[in-house]
């Protein structure tokens, strides 16, 4: 098996983009996808999760260009994990996707 994700949301604020030595581009942004079901009495219940997602190089051009807040994507990448200590000396961890390639789908 394969560490592979594969996410289609919405981008929830504008992607946050960084030019690192070198001129080597980086980009955030966090994606919401929305699962939509019912309970058994028939009401709705819509859920969002929301997506940490880092691009580099030119899936992060790309970014830079072409996405903006509440554009629809789709996103392919790895799962990771990561930690580190805060100000304060508190370990903080993060759960991000490290996208590969980038889908324009929405206007």
């Amino acid at each position: 098996m394969k560490n592979s994700v594969q996410l289609i949301g919405n981008v929830g604020q504008e992607p946050e983009i960084k030019t690192l030595e070198g001129g080597r581009k980086l980009a955030n942004i966090n994606i919401a996808t929305n699962e939509v079901y019912y309970r058994e009495n028939g009401d709705k219940v819509e859920q969002t999760q929301w997506h940490r997602v880092t691009a580099w190089g030119k899936t992060a051009e790309i970014i830079e260009k072409y996405v903006t807040k509440g554009k629809e994507i789709a996103i392919e990448g790895k799962l990771t994990h990561r930690s580190y200590d805060d100000k304060d000396g508190n370990k903080r961890y993060i759960t991000e996707v490290i996208a590969n390639e980038i889908l324009l789908i929405g206007k």
